[in-house]
């Protein structure tokens, strides 16, 4: 097994990245922001998640995090948004997305009708500041390589707003304290 893709070391920092399946923009809207927004912020301040940094585009997320039992943690975090973002696409009428989500759906997974999140997080441990650094640089300029903001700061589903302007989404933690 490779550790490179474990959450090896307890309480340690990681780089984390969760995909939609097939790279389906789900995230184009307030309401499909806010699912994953209102789950970072309750794992931040019920158990004991911290974020440094984080992104949300309109098909993955990246996290800077560090807390115990992250790989639950996070396998929680996608389970309950899996379930949030399914009933609202159900109140939304997107058909065609439910039907993605179906189709794409890994065919020994039985508890389910529809697959919405890519298996794993593929959490890298991070053990230097540079690499920290150079991580969070990574994260705040998704959105800009995409073409979306032309600032970092200017994506508002992003822990850039909490570095550059003192404000954000979500609370975070500190990197350069």
């Amino acid at each position: 097994m490779r550790s490179r893709y474990k959450f090896s070391i307890e309480k340690g920092l990681y780089f984390v990245t969760s995909t939609i399946v097939e790279f389906i923009p789900v995230f184009t809207s307030e309401k499909y922001f806010q699912i994953i927004i209102n789950s970072f912020e309750y794992c931040r301040t019920n158990k004991g998640i911290k974020i440094f940094a984080y992104v949300i585009m309109d098909n993955h997320f990246h996290l800077l995090i560090s807390g115990e039992n992250l790989s639950d943690k996070i396998r929680s975090i996608k389970r309950h948004t899996a379930k949030e973002i399914i009933e609202q696409v159900k109140r939304d009428n997107k058909l065609w997305l439910l039907n993605q989500f179906k189709f794409y759906k890994k065919k020994y997974k039985k508890e389910s009708n529809y697959q919405v999140w890519q298996e794993g997080a593929h959490p890298q441990i991070i053990t230097t500041v540079d690499v920290a650094e150079q991580k969070m640089n990574y994260i705040h300029y998704n959105p800009v390589k995409r073409g979306l903001v032309k600032e970092p700061q200017d994506w508002k589903y992003s822990s850039a707003g909490n570095y550059y302007c003192g404000k954000g989404v979500i609370e975070i933690e500190s990197l350069m304290e």
